[in-house]
């Protein structure tokens, strides 16, 4: 048509920025909801928290920080030995508790004479160097767990408040956080600190 130039190439060229600006935006987009996802993701599996107190000690001293895995009693519960971070609802100021736990659901636990017994027989330590228990508390007679009950102790036995004592007790499902995973100064797994032997 007379009288008008019409640019094929630069047309061309215009459809050919516009595609790499989409293809820029859409990688931008997706790489934000990723980072997004895996954020939410770590906040929903994992947890820093402090350790109260020296309950735990030498295991896992004063304001050790841990963290903890918060997914890892979503298909079955907590096993025995297994170091747990539990909060006790009700409380007007709550914390966490990290107790390790000695008695399973359906179990009945007893301390006599500084021994634990489960169901009767006496418990095999697998800790390194536990005191020897001073004070039974309420686990003088025998103590029967429901079945979604867990009885608690601090590694550091006699400098410890736990299933042994009415403020804390048992342990029930709905309570725990989580699992004790990593300490972080300094870096190690928490399941393979201070035992007779590794698991």
């Amino acid at each position: 048509m007379a009288g008008y130039d019409f640019d094929l190439s630069d047309n061309r060229k215009r459809k050919k920025v516009k595609k790499i600006i989409i293809r820029i935006v859409a990688l931008i987009l997706e790489t934000v909801a990723v980072i997004v996802l895996a954020f939410f993701l770590v906040r929903a599996a994992c947890e820093r928290t402090v350790v109260p107190g020296e309950s735990m000690a030498p295991t896992l001293e004063a304001q050790m920080p841990i963290m903890i895995n918060k997914i890892s009693y979503l298909r079955k519960g907590p096993e025995r030995f297994d170091v747990i971070v539990f909060e006790q609802g009700g409380e007007e100021h709550s914390y966490y508790h990290v107790k390790r736990v000695i008695g399973l659901p359906g179990e009945t636990v007893q301390i006599v004479n500084g021994i634990v017994y489960i169901n009767g027989e006496p418990l095999k330590e697998v800790v390194r160097d536990l005191p020897k228990i001073h004070l039974s508390g309420l686990a003088t007679e025998p103590v029967v767990l429901d079945y979604d009950e867990y009885f608690v102790l601090g590694d550091n036995r006699n400098k410890s408040e736990d299933s042994r004592f009415a403020n804390i007790g048992n342990v029930t499902r709905d309570q725990i956080i989580g699992k004790a995973w990593l300490t972080l100064e300094p870096f190690n797994i928490v399941s393979k600190m201070n035992l007779e032997k590794d698991e």
